[in-house]
């Protein structure tokens, strides 16, 4: 689980998204690939810059008492917890590349939601979120993927 919540981890899968974009679709790669990036800005802003510094909800390594009770595997960061912004992020791209790809290549729906769980799930596992981050930042993802795949669909024609 410390590999599979590392961003780094997952950079062989972004650089093969951005490859797959420009290779199939080279009149709407640009298209494409800036509502990927709106849905990264989005989910990020969102999630890490506006309900973060707003709740301040410490995460569960940091909670005197309850610090010890947990497993820790990876470094707990001085970040605050709720919503988990790896949560939002991967819900975000997940739900934004089923409504841009799901159509025509089926298989994707739900390997990338189980991708966008287990991710948002190992942070639990970690030791660095507490389970409503989980499932409040998979919300707040969800409908952002929604809103910039339905954007991207109208911005960029696609069938």
């Amino acid at each position: 689980m410390p590999f599979w919540t590392n961003a780094y981890f997952w950079l062989p899968l972004y650089l093969f998204v951005t490859a797959f974009i420009v290779f199939n679709y080279p009149h709407k790669s640009v298209r494409l690939l800036a509502v990927i990036l709106l849905t990264i800005f989005l989910a990020d802003q969102f999630s890490s810059g506006l309900i973060k510094p707003y709740v301040g909800r410490l995460r569960p390594c940091q909670v005197a008492g309850f610090s010890e009770e947990i497993r820790l595997l990876v470094r707990c960061g001085s970040g605050k917890s709720f919503v988990s912004g790896h949560a939002t992020n991967h819900f975000a791209l997940a739900f934004c590349w089923i409504i841009l790809f799901g159509q025509r290549f089926r298989w994707i729906v739900p390997v990338l939601f189980l991708w966008a769980l287990t991710v948002a799930y190992s942070r639990v596992y970690v030791g660095v979120h507490f389970p409503a981050d989980i499932f409040f930042g998979s919300i707040l993802g969800t409908l952002i993927g929604l809103f910039t795949g339905y954007l991207g669909r109208i911005w960029t024609n696609y069938e």
